[in-house]
């Protein structure tokens, strides 16, 4: 069989009867059919070895033909007028906050590029906080939050003033310059602005959802997510990473509209190229469903009239720059640069204007057309959707921004353009009052805000709205925990294995089990819990349609579509999503799940930082587990597996509390407190203990020990005293085994007396230490309070000497509250492979080390001679000469 390029037609009067007979059964069979018989054709194909050309695009032009577009049901005109009041608004707020001298900034161009976008949901589709089915979940875009404070003021949300608080918000009255929950818990639900996170977290909250539905822990309803995005922001990594995920598990309850303004920060997005093409493969690559709402409805008669294609050629062929410019230029040169290619073509338009084709609308600013698009993303069952809107950024602007470059730059326009956006919108606001630029609304009980009112009300209630209240839950007593709490005796376990231990008697509890909700990108085995397979299963949404080949076996890895465990595969940033989704699920559906997330705290913080940040914007609740914890904990795994400074990253986020325990029964004392604060007490905040992977014996717990252990710092046991000289030393994690090695080498071989304390948490003592300064500092006429680390450490006039696991920095932040010396040991510099010995040796934080600094302290503070200290490291065999480890 020959074979012939794709441009040869060596029989067309043959290609005619197949075209022919094609359309016969789209006018008799439907699309369907049609799309059956092509299917089957193309299998046939490959089966004979022929190379058919599947393309993932389709022509640049709307998918829903107009026939088939879903008539909008409201008053256009009203709607219109609606939309018009938003936009001044939002522009009047973003330009009164430029004229305070503050420069306070703002963006103009984004909202006035989505507005038609957002409205229609608003209207018809978004349900809200008070719908039966509960609330859609929407992800605005960070950069359109001056239109929803725009829409809500006309909904009386808000006031005047509130609108002149824009970016003002210290006082505690402002509008946030962007979606964020902390500082609007009951306005905004997501924390979108650090582009790709809202996409990625939009795709994790549909998988949790899901979840949510399979485990029967909420109705299946048709409450959806929907994501609004730039197409800018889709060439973040996050943005497109998870994709594959929503097809795969066919979220139809997803919906991803994306503002292909063809525009980014700086120019466009692909200037030599076409976005919304390369938008429109990727998706339906990864099984979406694809809607492209491109062109408005005074393209229709053009297409229409386009009986040889040439139209049709022309958009497919034309590039994102060149579409930019016409927008930008106007209808003359729109005339001229995209249909005088072609004589035929610019005939199309002959009977048009300039202003006219200037005025050639794009579908994502055609309320008709979005509201169709919208329509068939609700309706559309097995896949979740992508909408590919095409609008104008900085649309209305006129020369300060619209289709232009420094569009999203733009915070003002001048005086003329300001009146032509005043007369392009029908806004009753007249020349001098322009200088004024006043916020207008036509009241209360005026036909526009009944009108949006009517509609909010009969979609359950105004949006954005977040739910901040939950009923509680009923959470364990400490004695619950004994099992860690009383200690291990002559076994060694590891903290990883306690941890476990205390999740698997949560998930075991009659109350509050099916609540714990256990997340792992894929490293179950790893930290122990392969044993939870079996016992509450591995969530996945078409349940195990295999037998797995240990079957047999008690620990066999088991699949289900009720399944508890969260296993996200080698994906940090999906899996903190899930976390994230599930952390706030107390508000999103009233649901108080108990996430714990478990990972290797190399691949936490220093990997998730930006979206740890965004929970922490958003008061996610759970648990972090970093395990595997340290900078010498890691047998064999090197530089780039070993942690020595997540809780320094972990520390810079306000809401999370952070601890580094040794101990069994410090793990459960946390655990149990973080239970009661966020679940009893509802404090908005979470947790991050580091866990290791090293095993010893663990001591039972000391009677009283636990407001010390929440502090940060308590002591494990104090010297006799009886001894001259006396030094106090602290240790966090598996290096307090360490430090009570050398407690013991002071009192055997060096006579000095060596008080052990474990510091859990030097983070938590650095906050109260703040705390009890600034206390002080604004109240100098009151007797100065003492903080923690300072209280415990007084107790005994000694020197006071940190080693820990971690960089000297984590032990040093307290240095301003220690009373006399302190000495601090850290594991600074890249980690490497090596033993725990050979490791603790090369960063200097091993029991000898800890013992040449307490000997050191000891000199400096004249109670012992350098000659001591000499002579312990000729007999602890330490190379002097060796490199720093910092730079080693």
């Amino acid at each position: 069989m020959s074979q012939h390029p794709d441009h040869t037609d060596v029989d067309p009067i043959e290609t005619q009867e197949w075209v022919d007979s094609f359309e016969s059964v789209l006018r008799h069979e439907g699309v369907e059919r049609a799309g059956y018989l092509l299917k089957r054709l193309v299998d046939r194909s490959s089966q004979v070895g022929a190379q058919i050309p599947v393309a993932l695009t389709t022509p640049y032009r709307n998918t829903l033909p107009s026939s088939e577009e879903t008539p909008m049901p409201g008053d256009l005109f009203m709607e219109r007028r609606i939309r018009s009041l938003v936009r001044w608004n939002a522009l009047a707020m973003v330009m009164r906050a430029g004229k305070t001298g503050d420069e306070l900034g703002g963006h103009i161009a984004s909202y006035q590029s989505a507005a038609t976008l957002y409205e229609i949901g608003f209207n018809y589709f978004w349900k809200g906080p008070d719908h039966p089915e509960g609330a859609d979940l929407i992800y605005y875009q960070g950069h359109v939050s001056p239109g929803m404070y725009a829409r809500s003021f006309l909904e009386g949300r808000f006031s005047e003033s509130d609108l002149d608080n824009f970016r003002r918000e210290v006082d505690g009255k402002g509008l946030s310059s962007y979606p964020h929950p902390w500082l609007m818990p009951d306005y905004w639900q997501f924390a979108t602005v650090s582009m790709g996170l809202g996409p990625l977290q939009a795709i994790y909250q549909a998988h949790v959802m899901r979840y949510l539905e399979n485990r029967e822990m909420k109705p299946t309803t048709s409450q959806k997510v929907w994501a609004f995005l730039g197409d800018g922001e889709m060439d973040e990594p996050e943005s497109l990473g998870a994709i594959s995920l929503a097809g795969r598990e066919k979220l139809d309850n997803l919906v991803f509209v994306i503002n292909c303004n063809l525009q980014r920060l700086d120019g466009p997005v692909r200037g030599n190229g076409k976005i919304v093409q390369e938008l429109e493969g990727v998706f339906r690559g990864a099984g979406w469903n694809v809607i492209k709402c491109l062109w408005g409805r005074h393209w229709d008669p053009l297409f229409e009239k386009d009986t040889k294609g040439l139209l049709q050629k022309r958009m497919d062929e034309v590039v994102d720059g060149e579409l930019q410019n016409c927008k930008a230029n106007g209808g003359a040169y729109t005339r001229e640069h995209f249909f005088g290619t072609d004589p035929e073509l610019l005939k199309m338009v002959e009977h048009l204007s300039d202003e006219e084709v200037g005025k050639l609308n794009r579908g994502g600013h055609d309320p008709y057309k979005v509201y169709a698009a919208y329509a068939a993303a609700t309706q559309h069952k097995g896949q979740p959707t992508v909408i590919l809107a095409q609008t104008v950024k900085g649309y209305g602007m006129g020369s300060s921004g619209e289709s232009r470059n420094p569009s999203h730059q733009a915070k003002k326009l001048d005086e003329n353009n300001l009146k032509a956006f005043r007369d392009r919108f029908a806004l009753p606001i007249s020349d001098d009052q322009l200088k004024e630029l006043p916020y207008y609304t036509p009241g209360p009980d005026s036909a526009e805000v009944q009108y949006m009112k009517k509609a909010r009300q009969e979609l359950g209630g105004f949006l954005p709205h977040r739910q901040s209240q939950f009923e509680g839950l009923p959470i364990p007593a400490l004695d619950k925990f004994s099992a860690q709490t009383k200690g291990s005796g002559e076994r060694e376990i590891s903290t990883t294995m306690a941890f476990v231990r205390i999740l698997s008697t949560l998930i075991k509890d009659k109350q509050i089990g099916k609540y714990v909700v256990p997340i792992v990108p894929d490293e179950a085995r790893t930290f122990g819990m392969e044993g939870m397979f079996k016992q509450v299963g591995i969530y996945s949404t078409e349940g195990q349609k295999y037998t797995p080949h240990d079957s047999d076996m008690v620990l066999s890895y088991h699949e289900s579509a009720s399944g508890q465990i969260l296993e996200e595969g080698i994906n940090e940033a999906g899996a903190m999503s899930s976390w994230i989704a599930a952390g706030t699920a107390y508000s999103n559906y009233n649901v108080p799940l108990i996430p714990f997330y478990i990972y290797y705290s190399m691949f936490g913080h220093q990997r998730i930082g930006d979206l740890a940040w965004a929970a922490g914007d958003m008061q996610a609740r759970g648990f972090l587990l970093g395990a595997t914890a340290g900078r010498t904990t890691l047998n064999g795994e090197g530089l780039q597996h070993q942690d020595g400074h997540s809780h320094i990253f972990a520390g810079v986020i306000p809401n999370v509390k952070t601890y580094d325990p040794t101990y069994s029964h410090e793990v459960a004392i946390i655990v149990q407190d973080g239970l009661k604060r966020m679940y009893v007490d509802k404090e908005n905040i979470s947790y991050y203990l580091t866990l290791m992977n090293e095993n010893y014996p663990h001591p039972a717990m000391i009677e009283g020990c636990e407001e010390g252990v929440l502090k940060g710092l308590y002591r494990l046991k104090n010297a006799s005293g009886k001894r001259k000289m006396r030094v106090q030393l602290l240790g966090s994690g598996t290096i307090l085994r360490e430090v009570e090695a050398a407690a013991a080498i002071l009192e055997n071989d060096f006579n000095i007396d060596a008080d052990v304390l474990s510091a859990t948490s030097f983070n938590e003592l650095r906050r109260d230490g703040m705390t009890v300064s600034r206390e002080n500092l604004l109240n100098p006429g009151k007797k100065a309070q003492q903080p923690w680390v300072t209280r415990v450490l007084s107790e005994v006039d000694a020197p006071v000497i940190a080693a820990t696991d971690h960089i000297k920095l984590y032990a040093d932040q307290v240095r301003e509250w220690v009373p006399g010396t302190y000495k601090v040991l850290g594991t600074d510099g890249f980690g490497r492979s090596d033993s725990r010995a050979k490791l603790r040796e090369h960063f200097e934080v091993n029991r000898h080390f800890v013992v040449i600094a307490a000997l050191t302290a000891l000199v400096e503070k004249g109670d012992l001679k350098a000659a001591v200290v000499t002579k312990a490291i000729k007999d602890f065999g330490i190379d002097v000469s060796k490199h720093n480890p910092l730079y080693a």
